[in-house]
């Protein structure tokens, strides 16, 4: 069965790029599959180069290169090597897209994309890598000598569930909201500082700033009644 979601984004903040989705007849790409999706690439760093997460019965495979993610989905049954070498595939072709349409500006052009699925035109590219994947058969007698190179990295690649991934991703979003209070707190506490400061030099020197305004006033009187 071959990978029938495959997502890429970019790496600093998780916008999707592009996305496929290749239902087969017995099998689709859900909703609740496209969130889990979506959760993952928000909560993987670039840390974690490689990663392959257990959902259920499905298995999503996660790659990080060139300040991107790519992610696909698969049944258990197929095999990690291929699913890894298939993100291998996704990410040359889609580099090579970006460099026939912005050369070397690809990256740039990657960092100032603003909207969701900025570059969906190439999903059609990732659908025929995606057929080459179909028969698990094709792609090992094709690619052979890559399978057996990589067979070594693929054992040390860290295995973890889905629910251990999206949690983690929770407690960093709680991390964050905890980060932006203290900053709220903290501007509050140094507007508080600055009014304290004031209040203090107020009490300080307002007692003398008050008795010299005084002998000022008197001063000037007198000066006025001698002088009119």
């Amino acid at each position: 069965m071959p990978p029938i979601l495959t997502q890429v984004a970019r790496a600093a903040d998780a916008l999707p790029l592009v996305a496929t989705s290749t239902p087969t007849p017995t099998l689709a790409a859900t909703n609740e599959h496209q969130q889990d999706a979506k959760r993952l690439m928000r909560s993987m760093t670039t840390a974690s180069p490689k990663m392959s997460i257990q959902s259920g019965n499905m298995m999503f495979y996660y790659m990080a290169r060139d300040n991107l993610c790519f992610l696909t989905l698969c049944e258990q049954s197929y095999p990690k090597r291929l699913a890894f070498l298939y993100l291998e595939q996704v990410a040359d072709v889609f580099t090579q897209e970006m460099i026939k349409d912005f050369g070397g500006n690809w990256r740039q052009a990657v960092d100032q994309a603003a909207r969701p699925f900025a570059f969906i035109k190439y999903d059609p590219v990732i659908q025929r890598k995606q057929r080459d994947f179909k028969d698990s058969n094709a792609p090992q007698q094709q690619f052979k000598s890559q399978l057996n190179e990589d067979l070594s990295e693929i054992h040390t690649i860290m295995k973890k569930n889905i629910d251990e991934i999206l949690n983690r991703g929770e407690k960093l979003e709680h991390v964050s909201s905890i980060s932006n209070e203290l900053r709220a707190k903290s501007k509050d506490f140094k507007w508080g500082a600055k009014k304290l400061t004031w209040q203090a030099r107020l009490q300080q020197y307002g007692p003398k700033g008050l008795i010299g305004i005084i002998v000022l006033a008197v001063i000037y009187y007198k000066l006025k009644g001698l002088l009119f």
